[in-house]
């Protein structure tokens, strides 16, 4: 893959690049802050960006605005969200921009640096790659929450999988289910949230977020 990446911490910056370039992926730019990725994202026309969310200069939401503004203008470019910190505003915005390659992790809470290179990949060839606390942000933030609480605990754990970009055979295998059962727990998931079933995995989740966060 070709990356650009946005962090503004020195140490992490070249800690990211460092780990790409060990699996083999090219980082094209890294910059330290969302005006240089903007430039960045326009020079080189990346696979994927990587981006934190405060950068300078306020240290604010810099990183998850030039998101938002990169997929505006290019509704299919991957982004991966990296970040300490969840805005469960604009991440709804971010989810709801497209129906392909967006994710959003956090720092903390990445205990392999495989799983990061993994969910990179996944949001490069278009999947998705969100943690489990920002789902939960977003539906706590969600006006439609009521109806999430209608889910079994059940239910809950299999749409937490779904959001990480899980599909049908992985969820079955960490939650020792067979396939049918999880394709029946799928079903009630989006009968109960009065969604319509897409069989294509990121797209599927994206619908379930946009629901919640919209």
């Amino acid at each position: 893959m070709r990356v650009v990446i946005a962090e503004d911490m020195a140490i992490l910056r070249a800690g990211l690049v460092q780990l790409l370039e060990d699996e083999g992926h090219e980082v094209v730019a890294a910059v330290h802050d969302a005006e240089r990725l903007k430039a960045a994202v326009a020079e080189h026309s990346p696979d994927v960006v990587v981006s934190d969310i405060r950068m300078p200069p306020t240290h604010t939401d810099e990183g998850l605005r030039a998101a938002l503004e990169l997929r505006r203008d290019a509704p299919r470019l991957p982004v991966l969200i990296f970040s300490q910190y969840v805005e469960a505003r604009y991440a709804a915005l971010l989810l709801s921009s497209g129906s392909a390659g967006v994710g959003y992790l956090l720092k903390e809470r990445v205990l392999d640096t495989q799983d990061f290179v993994d969910a990179l990949v996944r949001v490069a060839a278009g999947g998705t790659a969100l943690d489990p606390e920002v789902v939960a942000q977003l539906v706590a933030a969600s006006p439609s929450r009521s109806t999430v609480g209608t889910l079994t605990p059940r239910e809950r754990e299999v749409l937490g999988l779904m959001a990480e970009g899980r599909s049908n055979v992985a969820i079955a295998r960490q939650l020792v289910l067979s396939e049918r059962s999880v394709e029946k727990h799928v079903a009630n998931i989006f009968a109960k949230l009065d969604l319509s079933v897409s069989e294509t995995d990121h797209r599927r989740v994206l619908a379930v977020l946009h629901h919640l966060g919209a």
